[in-house]
């Protein structure tokens, strides 16, 4: 039996997020039909988290184990071939039989990109982020520095979570401008349920001047939803990288 670690990119805008679900296309759905397309076997595959419904990743990272003996480079090609064209495997390599794509993983980074004010560009409305109002960049920036280290994070996260532990440690925040396109980047040690976007949609709120310094430190001293931001919507939201030992 051979364990087996991929990178894939997708386009989350058709699947019903990454987890397999009765009756709804998901990417880990779409993975299992293709290898069992293929081999024969029925093989679950583990990816590194589960993106929701619209969200998109460029650098997921999964694993699965295998009883098939086809080369890895033959492998990579015969599951795009079968896989729709908005879920691709860039890289497949072997794994070592403890390697698991969840509970290996040491760092994740993702990536939100929001369009501030202007028009909305509806030819990019599944794949760019929308925010009416205009913001001031360097009040997010300073704001942001409030976030790096080990937090309870409560109060952004999602009322509808599993979670029992709330302490997260983000080890980088950054905010970049292009244009009217704003850039968030995120890299932390793991993420709870809608963290990031309400992270983002939190700082957005603070540079516009809705929200303070102070509405942010409360929600991470009393982890009450409450004074946070918003969720901002999935379909600016990319996993961009997994980081392993």
């Amino acid at each position: 039996m051979r364990n087996i670690k991929i990178t894939l990119q997708y386009k989350g805008t058709a699947y019903f997020g990454w987890q397999k679900q009765n009756n709804f296309p998901t990417i880990q759905g779409k993975l299992e039909e293709a290898l069992f397309c293929l081999t024969g076997e029925q093989i679950e595959v583990e990816g590194s988290g589960r993106t929701d419904r619209g969200v998109h990743a460029v650098g997921q990272v999964a694993n699965f184990c295998m009883q098939n003996t086809m080369p890895l480079k033959n492998l990579k090609t015969a599951l795009n071939d079968l896989l729709p064209i908005d879920i691709r495997i860039v890289k497949v390599s072997p794994a070592k039989g403890d390697f698991h794509a969840r509970f290996s993983a040491k760092r994740k980074t993702y990536q939100y990109f929001v369009q501030v004010g202007g028009q909305r560009n509806a030819l990019k409305s599944d794949v760019l982020a929308f925010f009416p109002f205009e913001v001031d960049l360097e009040k997010m920036q300073k704001a942001s520095k409030l976030l790096i280290g080990k937090h309870n994070f409560k109060g952004f996260c999602s009322a509808d979570t599993t979670a029992t532990n709330f302490e997260r440690e983000i080890f980088d925040l950054q905010i970049k401008k292009r244009g009217r396109i704003f850039v968030f980047t995120v890299t932390g040690s793991g993420f709870l349920y809608n963290m990031v976007r309400i992270i983002v949609g939190t700082l957005l709120e603070v540079g516009r001047g809705k929200l303070s310094d102070k509405d942010l430190k409360l929600a991470l001293s009393t982890g009450e939803r409450k004074y946070a931001g918003k969720t901002m919507e999935p379909c600016g939201l990319y996993l961009k990288k997994v980081e392993y030992l």
